[in-house]
């Protein structure tokens, strides 16, 4: 269901999007555009409220670095794949 609502925005700011996307796309461009910000913003909220729950030593395998322990898990997957192709 949508709901109408009265927003202002500047003329250039009007003008700008339906230069871009048109006035007949105008809610639709917006409504996508709000949608992104909420998105967004309510990322950066989980975060913040996540801050300092990730401790280096519930994680130990983290030591050298995620490079280091990534290359180290594909290496592994290598072996094991090459011991199942060998069969």
């Amino acid at each position: 269901m949508n709901k109408r609502t009265h927003v202002v925005l500047s003329e250039q700011l009007v003008k700008d999007i339906d230069a871009i996307v048109g006035s007949r796309q105008r809610s639709s461009f917006l409504t996508q555009a709000a949608e992104r910000e909420l998105m967004r913003l309510r990322q950066l909220k989980a975060l913040k409220a996540a801050a300092g729950s990730w401790k280096d030593k519930d994680h130990p395998e983290l030591k050298g670095g995620a490079a280091k322990w990534v290359t180290k898990l594909r290496s592994q997957d290598e072996k094991r794949f090459q011991k199942v192709t060998a069969r």
